[in-house]
C-alpha cells in the first residue's frame, strides 16, 4: 500500500477510527508479501490490499471486529480450497485498530473533577474538562494534556456539537447545579456514549429517572446511567472519590 503513513495521519488528524493490517509472515505461494499492508474503516472504506479474494474478504471483516471491539488480532490462513485457492501458502497478519483512545467529557472542574482530570494523565484517556463558571480556571494548575472548556450555563446545556460521541465517548457529569447535570444527561442519553456516569445520591437518580420518563418522554429513564459513579473502595474526600471514579472508568476500558 503507498503512502500508508500519510494515510494514517490523515485519519488520526479526524480522529476516525481505522484498523492497519499488516503481513507478518508468508510461507510458500501467497498472493502477498511480507510487510502487505491493508487500512479498513468501521464503513468497510479500505486503502490498500493483502492480496485479494475470499482472504482479503475474512480480513476486513475481522477488521471490523478489532475496531470494534478496539483488540489487536492475530490471524494465521492456510490458503487452500476453503479460500477458492489453490496456491497452498500461508499468511500471518497483525490487525491493530487505531484512534480509538478513549476521550472522557468531564462537565464540572470542582475539587472531584479536578483530582479525576489530575489521576488519568499517562492513562489511555483524552481529558476535556468543562465549567461554566466565570473565570473558573484561572487558579487552577492542571496537565498541559488536559483540553479545558470555560463556557457559559446556555452553552453548557447545548454542547452537543463539541463532543466526540460515540462508542469511544465517557460523559462526567459532576456540575455544581442540579438542573444543569439533568440537562446535560438528558442531551447525553440521546446520543452514543461509552460511558454515561452522574455524581449524586440514590434519591437524586429516582428524582431524575421520574423527570426523565415523565417530562423528557425517556422511558428508559436513569437505567443507562451510572449514579452513584465509583467503584465501592471506601472513604469520602474528593481524592478518594476521583480514585474510585478513575478506577472504575479504567475497569470498563479494559472490559475488567
Amino acid at each position: 500500500m503507498q503512502n500508508w503513513i500519510n494515510l494514517l495521519a490523515k485519519f488520526k488528524q479526524k480522529q476516525t477510527p481505522v484498523a492497519l493490517i499488516t503481513v507478518t509472515k508468508c510461507l510458500g505461494s501467497t498472493p502477498c508479501t511480507i510487510g502487505s499492508r491493508m487500512l479498513v474503516t468501521k464503513n468497510k472504506e479500505i486503502h490498500g490490499t493483502i492480496g485479494g479474494g475470499k482472504l482479503e474478504f475474512n480480513i476486513i471483516d475481522e477488521a471490523i471486529i478489532a475496531l470494534k471491539e478496539n483488540r489487536i488480532i492475530e490471524s494465521f490462513y492456510t490458503l487452500g480450497p476453503e479460500f477458492e485457492q489453490c496456491c497452498g501458502g500461508k499468511v500471518e497478519l497483525i490487525i491493530e485498530p487505531m484512534n480509538l483512545s478513549p476521550e472522557l467529557f468531564l462537565f464540572g472542574a470542582g475539587h472531584i473533577g479536578i483530582e479525576i482530570s489530575k489521576l488519568l494523565v499517562d492513562t489511555p484517556f483524552k481529558v476535556n474538562l468543562l465549567d461554566s463558571r466565570d473565570n473558573w480556571f484561572s487558579n487552577i494548575e492542571l496537565d498541559e494534556s488536559t483540553t479545558i472548556h470555560q463556557t457559559n450555563e446556555t452553552n453548557f446545556k447545548t454542547f452537543k456539537d463539541a463532543i466526540k460521541w460515540g462508542d469511544n465517548c465517557y460523559v462526567l457529569v459532576l456540575t455544581h447545579n442540579h438542573n444543569i447535570d439533568f440537562d446535560i444527561i438528558t442531551m447525553a442519553l440521546q446520543n452514543e456514549t461509552k460511558f454515561l456516569g452522574l455524581i449524586g445520591s440514590k434519591t437524586k437518580k429516582v428524582r431524575f429517572n421520574n423527570m426523565l420518563i415523565n417530562e423528557m418522554n425517556i422511558e428508559a429513564g436513569m437505567s443507562n446511567v451510572v449514579c452513584p459513579i465509583g467503584l465501592e473502595i471506601g472513604g469520602n474526600t474528593p481524592k478518594e472519590i476521583a480514585i474510585s471514579v478513575v478506577a472504575q472508568l479504567l475497569q470498563v476500558h479494559y472490559k475488567m
